[in-house]
Protein backbone atom coordinates (compact mmCIF):
# COMPACT_ATOMS: atom_id res chain seq x y z
CA UNK A 1 0.00 0.00 0.00
CA UNK A 2 2.99 2.13 1.02
CA UNK A 3 4.35 1.55 -2.22
CA UNK A 4 1.26 2.63 -4.43
CA UNK A 5 0.93 5.95 -2.13
CA UNK A 6 4.16 6.90 -2.89
CA UNK A 7 2.88 6.15 -6.46
CA UNK A 8 0.33 8.16 -6.45
CA UNK A 9 2.21 11.45 -5.00
CA UNK A 10 4.04 10.84 -7.93
CA UNK A 11 1.57 11.07 -10.56
CA UNK A 12 -0.01 14.52 -7.83
CA UNK A 13 3.51 15.68 -8.72
CA UNK A 14 3.80 15.56 -12.11
CA UNK A 15 0.07 16.36 -12.54
CA UNK A 16 0.40 19.50 -10.42
CA UNK A 17 2.51 20.90 -12.85
CA UNK A 18 -0.25 20.00 -15.46
CA UNK A 19 -2.31 22.11 -13.68
CA UNK A 20 -0.08 24.87 -13.71
CA UNK A 21 -0.31 24.75 -17.35
CA UNK A 22 -3.93 24.61 -17.82
CA UNK A 23 -4.68 27.35 -15.25
CA UNK A 24 -2.27 29.82 -17.47
CA UNK A 25 -3.13 28.44 -20.85
CA UNK A 26 -7.28 28.03 -20.78
CA UNK A 27 -7.65 31.47 -19.28
CA UNK A 28 -6.06 32.95 -22.55
CA UNK A 29 -7.81 30.50 -24.88
CA UNK A 30 -4.99 28.77 -25.27
CA UNK A 31 -4.25 25.13 -25.49
CA UNK A 32 -2.89 23.15 -23.14
CA UNK A 33 -1.59 20.59 -24.57
CA UNK A 34 0.36 22.22 -27.70
CA UNK A 35 3.86 23.67 -27.27
CA UNK A 36 6.30 24.13 -25.21
CA UNK A 37 5.70 26.34 -21.75
CA UNK A 38 7.60 29.64 -21.81
CA UNK A 39 8.90 32.56 -19.40
CA UNK A 40 6.04 35.31 -19.36
CA UNK A 41 8.75 37.85 -19.27
CA UNK A 42 11.59 36.89 -22.00
CA UNK A 43 9.27 34.61 -23.88
CA UNK A 44 12.59 31.76 -23.29
CA UNK A 45 11.06 28.13 -23.94
CA UNK A 46 11.28 26.17 -20.54
CA UNK A 47 13.67 23.18 -21.26
CA UNK A 48 12.41 20.14 -19.90
CA UNK A 49 15.27 19.93 -17.03
CA UNK A 50 14.24 23.43 -16.28
CA UNK A 51 10.16 21.85 -15.56
CA UNK A 52 10.63 19.41 -13.11
CA UNK A 53 7.98 19.89 -10.19
CA UNK A 54 9.29 21.57 -7.68
CA UNK A 55 13.01 20.55 -8.14
CA UNK A 56 13.74 23.02 -10.85
CA UNK A 57 11.77 26.19 -8.90
CA UNK A 58 13.97 25.13 -5.93
CA UNK A 59 17.24 24.85 -8.41
CA UNK A 60 16.22 27.66 -10.17
CA UNK A 61 15.65 29.67 -6.90
CA UNK A 62 12.43 30.13 -8.24
CA UNK A 63 13.58 32.87 -11.06
CA UNK A 64 13.68 32.26 -15.44
CA UNK A 65 16.98 31.01 -16.08
CA UNK A 66 17.24 33.34 -18.93
CA UNK A 67 15.80 36.61 -18.01
CA UNK A 68 15.83 36.04 -13.88
CA UNK A 69 12.18 36.79 -13.81
CA UNK A 70 10.22 35.36 -10.53
CA UNK A 71 8.12 32.27 -10.58
CA UNK A 72 5.18 32.49 -8.44
CA UNK A 73 6.07 30.05 -5.78
CA UNK A 74 2.67 28.76 -6.29
CA UNK A 75 3.53 26.67 -8.67
CA UNK A 76 5.83 24.72 -6.65
CA UNK A 77 3.13 24.77 -3.59
CA UNK A 78 0.03 23.72 -5.99
CA UNK A 79 1.89 20.82 -7.22
CA UNK A 80 3.53 19.21 -3.75
CA UNK A 81 -0.02 20.06 -2.49
CA UNK A 82 -1.30 17.42 -5.45
CA UNK A 83 1.18 15.12 -4.89
CA UNK A 84 0.52 15.27 -0.77
CA UNK A 85 -3.36 14.77 -1.67
CA UNK A 86 -3.45 12.22 -4.21
CA UNK A 87 -1.61 10.07 -1.76
CA UNK A 88 -3.68 10.83 1.25
CA UNK A 89 -6.78 10.04 -1.73
CA UNK A 90 -5.32 6.92 -1.93
CA UNK A 91 -5.11 5.89 1.97
CA UNK A 92 -8.67 7.62 2.62
CA UNK A 93 -10.56 6.19 -0.56
CA UNK A 94 -8.73 2.95 -1.11
CA UNK A 95 -11.23 0.80 0.60
CA UNK A 96 -13.98 2.26 -0.78
CA UNK A 97 -13.20 0.94 -4.43
CA UNK A 98 -11.13 2.04 -7.47
CA UNK A 99 -13.42 3.91 -8.81
CA UNK A 100 -13.78 5.96 -5.91
CA UNK A 101 -10.12 6.73 -5.78
CA UNK A 102 -10.08 8.03 -9.80
CA UNK A 103 -12.96 9.95 -8.38
CA UNK A 104 -11.40 11.43 -6.07
CA UNK A 105 -7.91 12.42 -7.56
CA UNK A 106 -9.88 14.00 -10.76
CA UNK A 107 -11.78 16.46 -8.10
CA UNK A 108 -8.20 17.26 -6.25
CA UNK A 109 -6.70 17.68 -9.90
CA UNK A 110 -9.63 20.28 -10.82
CA UNK A 111 -9.51 21.72 -7.50
CA UNK A 112 -5.77 23.00 -8.70
CA UNK A 113 -6.31 24.36 -11.56
CA UNK A 114 -9.48 26.41 -10.10
CA UNK A 115 -6.96 27.49 -7.40
CA UNK A 116 -4.85 28.92 -9.94
CA UNK A 117 -6.97 30.51 -12.46
CA UNK A 118 -8.97 32.11 -9.61
CA UNK A 119 -5.63 33.23 -7.63
CA UNK A 120 -3.65 34.74 -11.11
CA UNK A 121 -7.25 35.77 -13.02
CA UNK A 122 -10.02 35.86 -10.92
CA UNK A 123 -11.75 33.25 -12.73
CA UNK A 124 -13.59 30.00 -12.44
CA UNK A 125 -13.45 29.04 -16.28
CA UNK A 126 -16.77 27.00 -17.24
CA UNK A 127 -14.49 25.21 -19.78
CA UNK A 128 -12.78 23.63 -16.44
CA UNK A 129 -16.15 23.19 -14.84
CA UNK A 130 -18.28 21.65 -17.24
CA UNK A 131 -16.02 18.87 -18.24
CA UNK A 132 -14.97 18.28 -14.40
CA UNK A 133 -18.80 18.09 -13.73
CA UNK A 134 -19.31 15.57 -16.61
CA UNK A 135 -16.68 13.38 -15.60
CA UNK A 136 -18.03 12.91 -12.02
CA UNK A 137 -21.72 11.60 -12.66
CA UNK A 138 -19.70 9.10 -15.67
CA UNK A 139 -17.21 8.10 -12.90
CA UNK A 140 -20.21 7.48 -10.40
CA UNK A 141 -22.22 5.63 -12.99
CA UNK A 142 -19.64 3.31 -13.49
CA UNK A 143 -18.72 2.89 -10.09
CA UNK A 144 -21.23 3.12 -7.86
CA UNK A 145 -24.51 4.48 -9.90
CA UNK A 146 -26.96 4.35 -6.80
CA UNK A 147 -24.92 7.12 -5.49
CA UNK A 148 -25.71 9.14 -8.55
CA UNK A 149 -28.94 10.46 -7.28
CA UNK A 150 -27.75 11.32 -4.44
CA UNK A 151 -24.54 13.30 -6.03
CA UNK A 152 -26.64 15.27 -8.02
CA UNK A 153 -29.19 16.42 -5.39
CA UNK A 154 -26.35 17.69 -3.20
CA UNK A 155 -25.00 19.09 -6.21
CA UNK A 156 -28.15 21.04 -6.62
CA UNK A 157 -28.02 21.85 -3.31
CA UNK A 158 -25.13 22.94 -2.82
CA UNK A 159 -25.56 24.88 -6.11
CA UNK A 160 -28.68 26.91 -4.49
CA UNK A 161 -27.61 27.56 -1.30
CA UNK A 162 -24.14 29.34 -2.53
CA UNK A 163 -26.08 31.39 -5.31
CA UNK A 164 -28.80 32.58 -2.63
CA UNK A 165 -25.35 33.74 -0.90
CA UNK A 166 -24.28 35.54 -4.02
CA UNK A 167 -27.67 36.98 -4.69
CA UNK A 168 -27.57 38.58 -1.09
CA UNK A 169 -23.93 38.71 -1.31
CA UNK A 170 -22.54 39.81 -4.48
CA UNK A 171 -19.47 41.31 -4.08
CA UNK A 172 -18.43 38.63 -1.71
CA UNK A 173 -19.38 35.72 -3.92
CA UNK A 174 -19.53 34.95 -8.42
CA UNK A 175 -21.47 32.65 -10.12
CA UNK A 176 -18.42 30.90 -10.78
CA UNK A 177 -18.10 30.08 -6.94
CA UNK A 178 -21.97 29.01 -7.59
CA UNK A 179 -21.41 26.76 -9.93
CA UNK A 180 -17.83 24.96 -8.66
CA UNK A 181 -20.26 24.44 -5.61
CA UNK A 182 -22.54 22.63 -7.36
CA UNK A 183 -19.81 20.43 -8.85
CA UNK A 184 -18.30 19.94 -5.70
CA UNK A 185 -21.95 18.29 -4.73
CA UNK A 186 -21.51 15.85 -7.63
CA UNK A 187 -18.19 14.72 -6.09
CA UNK A 188 -18.47 14.77 -2.39
CA UNK A 189 -22.49 13.50 -2.29
CA UNK A 190 -23.30 14.69 1.08
CA UNK A 191 -20.24 15.28 2.16
CA UNK A 192 -20.35 18.98 0.17
CA UNK A 193 -22.10 20.21 3.34
CA UNK A 194 -18.97 20.43 5.78
CA UNK A 195 -16.84 21.29 2.41
CA UNK A 196 -18.79 24.20 2.46
CA UNK A 197 -18.45 25.07 6.28
CA UNK A 198 -14.77 24.34 6.36
CA UNK A 199 -14.48 26.90 2.69
CA UNK A 200 -16.29 29.86 4.80
CA UNK A 201 -14.63 29.15 8.11
CA UNK A 202 -11.30 29.29 6.32
CA UNK A 203 -12.53 31.92 3.98
CA UNK A 204 -13.66 33.88 7.44
CA UNK A 205 -10.60 33.70 9.37
CA UNK A 206 -8.59 34.94 5.90
CA UNK A 207 -10.83 37.73 5.99
CA UNK A 208 -10.31 38.32 9.98
CA UNK A 209 -6.68 38.33 9.69
CA UNK A 210 -6.48 40.76 6.74
CA UNK A 211 -8.97 43.21 8.58
CA UNK A 212 -6.36 42.74 11.40
CA UNK A 213 -3.62 43.54 9.82
CA UNK A 214 -4.89 46.51 7.28
CA UNK A 215 -7.58 47.56 9.09
CA UNK A 216 -10.65 49.05 6.99
CA UNK A 217 -8.78 49.47 4.11
CA UNK A 218 -8.86 45.44 4.17
CA UNK A 219 -13.32 45.72 3.11
CA UNK A 220 -11.95 47.04 -0.10
CA UNK A 221 -9.42 44.27 -0.99
CA UNK A 222 -10.87 42.02 -3.45
CA UNK A 223 -10.24 38.52 -2.51
CA UNK A 224 -11.08 35.52 -4.61
CA UNK A 225 -13.42 32.83 -2.75
CA UNK A 226 -12.46 30.10 -5.16
CA UNK A 227 -9.47 28.64 -3.36
CA UNK A 228 -10.98 28.87 0.07
CA UNK A 229 -13.41 26.73 -1.19
CA UNK A 230 -11.13 24.29 -3.00
CA UNK A 231 -9.39 23.50 0.58
CA UNK A 232 -12.77 22.92 1.71
CA UNK A 233 -13.28 20.32 -1.11
CA UNK A 234 -10.15 18.83 0.26
CA UNK A 235 -11.23 18.52 3.92
CA UNK A 236 -14.88 16.48 2.43
CA UNK A 237 -12.87 14.63 0.31
CA UNK A 238 -11.04 13.24 2.96
CA UNK A 239 -13.31 13.62 6.51
CA UNK A 240 -16.35 14.58 4.94
CA UNK A 241 -18.27 11.87 5.62
CA UNK A 242 -16.43 10.73 8.87
CA UNK A 243 -18.15 14.39 9.72
CA UNK A 244 -21.27 13.91 9.00
CA UNK A 245 -21.58 10.59 10.81
CA UNK A 246 -20.25 12.08 13.53
CA UNK A 247 -22.80 14.99 13.75
CA UNK A 248 -25.83 12.83 13.07
CA UNK A 249 -24.76 10.64 15.81
CA UNK A 250 -24.22 13.45 18.40
CA UNK A 251 -27.31 14.80 17.67
CA UNK A 252 -29.72 12.73 16.15
CA UNK A 253 -29.15 9.51 17.20
CA UNK A 254 -31.63 7.67 19.67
Amino acid sequence: MLIVALAMALLGLLLGSFAGVVAYRVPRGESPIGGRSMCDECGTEIAAYDNIPVVSWLVLRGRCRNCGASIPARYPLVELGLALAFAAAYLVLEPDGTAEVVLGCVFLFVLAIITLTDLEQRIIPNVVLAPAAVAAIVITVIGDSDLLVQRLLAGAIAGGVLLLVAMLYPRGMGMGDVKLAAVMGLYLGRAVGPALLFGFLIGAIYGLALIAMRGAEARKTAVPFGPFLALGGVVGLLAGDEIVDWYVDSFFSG
